[in-house]
């Protein structure tokens, strides 16, 4: 599959927020109040009008009190690993930018591991673009760790007040409770791997 949003179609990442919701008795507002994001953008995401992005996705898995895992997960599957090919995530230069609560957000995202389910960690392949910084790009989510490794290019990463320049082949471990924020950096796109393991 190499469409971000045939993705995110094939896991009803949608439709199991609304199903999720909906077995917790919140109402959409209810949902807004836990994860300071607006109702009509819960709205568009339940009815797949909107690709969250991963920040967007961090903070409604922590309103349902589910771990980010259980977006990219197969219910149907038994499988015991997830083998995901080059071919796979060619096309990430091609997905459209998600643009949420009027924020650009400077990145795309590709599951490496979806389908698998009970996982720990969730590793995505990030695609950056350039893009000045803004602290609205800052984000943070407690109990949560994440391994950056960049793979191409150059990114700043912006944590707390410090901005540290990664070009490929370097990497950083950090704890996410602190405000953090990717942008590219240099000349042209740059790619990083990213972990993210989140405490149940």
């Amino acid at each position: 599959m190499t469409d971000i949003k045939a993705q995110i179609k094939e896991f009803r990442i949608g439709e199991k927020i609304r199903t999720l919701r909906q077995q917790k008795r919140l109402t959409l507002q209810e949902l807004s109040d836990l994860t300071t994001l607006s109702k009509p953008l819960l709205s568009q995401i339940e009815n797949e009008q909107v690709i969250p992005p991963l920040a967007t996705l961090l903070k409604i898995s922590k309103g349902l009190k589910v771990g980010i895992h259980y977006f990219f997960e197969d219910e149907s599957s038994s499988q015991k690993y997830v083998l995901t090919r080059q071919d796979d995530h060619q096309a990430l230069e091609s997905v459209p930018r998600p643009v949420v609560n009027d924020i650009y957000r400077p990145y795309v995202y590709r599951s490496l591991a979806r389908g698998l389910r009970h996982k720990h960690m969730e590793p995505f392949l990030m695609e950056f673009e350039q893009y000045e910084w803004d602290d609205k790009l800052f984000y943070k989510h407690p109990g949560d760790e994440e391994f950056f490794y960049v793979t191409e290019g150059e990114l700043d990463f912006h944590y707390n007040n410090e901005v540290i320049r990664l070009k490929a082949g370097d990497s950083i471990y950090y704890d996410s409770s602190q405000p953090h924020g990717w942008v590219a950096a240099g000349e042209g796109k740059a790619t990083a791997l990213a972990v993210l393991y989140t405490k149940d």
